[in-house]
């Protein structure tokens, strides 16, 4: 199929997306304006969120339309869960290339929709354009929080119990094996850690949890040690870390095990999307979530258990320049 003119592909792949209206949402006029207008709770408060994905970067050019939406979707949901808030509704921003069809275009609007379906959120509007680069979608998404309850990076305490949710490493695997720089015998693992790159699962199932407890709380995009870093650095505390108590799934550890991988590395890959917070040592712990270490006072990442020694960890993770 051809490529369609802008307003075509807005009314034919989008508009159906902004039907869906809920948590104080106006109109957003059938994308036929230039803006879209809804209202707040007086008791609530709204938290914003952009990220945007690149292709070649972000998610390689042959993954599927469908799960590039979904991650670009994901990725801003996973940001909302890790400040405890309740998704509502989304701006979009796509930049097409010049071999983004028609039907690559409706694979990515379903992928959009499934979403949408899914976490219970709405299309308000935004723009698309062409480019003679790589394919580039931004998404803005909006969520609310009762007012004053919006989880900071800042905040962690010194004693603090530091939580990870999930597994870690699995989608740092994944994009390894779709580049072909490694190799895994059982194809029920191989489809899992790919899946786990391009499609990552937003921990929005925490937000009562991290609104009840956490004293400070981050996504894991750019990579553990990274994320955990940037949230030491806002609570100019630091952090002692357990490597061996790091989660990994049962894909990851027989790669562990083959020697293919180790958990330094895994701790530093991005793309998990999981949620780094910090809360009291005595907090009862859902199944998926495992405590890998404790804030001390000592700024900077350390390894270490217990009272033992410390050595310092490398924080470096994914870099966007």
């Amino acid at each position: 199929m051809g490529k369609l003119s802008e307003f075509e592909m807005i009314a034919k792949h989008f508009a159906p997306l902004a039907e869906r209206f809920a948590n104080g949402v106006l109109d957003s006029f059938g994308l036929r304006d230039d803006a879209a207008v809804f209202a707040c709770a007086s008791d609530e408060e709204w938290v914003v969120t952009k990220d945007m994905i690149v292709e070649g970067i972000h998610f390689l050019p042959d993954d599927p339309p469908a799960s590039v939406a979904k991650k670009l979707l994901r990725v801003n949901l996973s940001d909302l869960a890790a400040k405890g808030a309740a998704p509502s509704h989304y701006l979009l921003a796509t930049a097409w290339p010049t071999s983004a069809d028609d039907a690559w275009v409706a694979e990515f609007a379903r992928g959009l929709g499934e979403d949408q379906e899914l976490f219970g959120i709405g299309l308000l509007g935004g723009d698309t354009v062409s480019t003679t680069g790589p394919a580039t979608f931004s998404l803005t998404a909006f969520g609310t929080v009762k007012t004053g309850t919006m989880i900071r990076r800042a905040g962690a305490q010194v004693g603090d119990k530091i939580y990870v949710s999930g597994t870690i490493g699995d989608a740092f695997i994944g994009l390894q094996l779709l580049k072909g720089q490694l190799s895994v015998s059982a194809a029920g693992d191989r489809d899992f850690l790919v899946n786990r790159y391009r499609v990552p699962h937003p921990r929005l199932d925490l937000t009562d949890l991290l609104r009840q407890t956490a004293h400070a709380a981050i996504d894991v995009s750019d990579g553990l040690l990274a994320d955990l870093d940037h949230l030491c650095r806002a609570s100019r505390a630091g952090a002692r870390v357990n490597l061996e108590s790091l989660p990994v799934s049962p894909a990851a550890q027989a790669c562990i095990d083959a020697g293919t991988a180790v958990r330094e590395d895994l701790a530093r890959g991005g793309d998990d999307y999981e949620v780094l917070f910090t809360a009291s040592p005595t907090l009862s712990l859902p199944n998926d979530v495992t405590p890998i270490g404790t804030v001390i006072g000592q700024e900077g990442l350390w390894a270490g258990t217990g009272e033992g020694p410390l050595s310092p960890l490398d924080s470096a993770g994914f870099r966007h320049f």
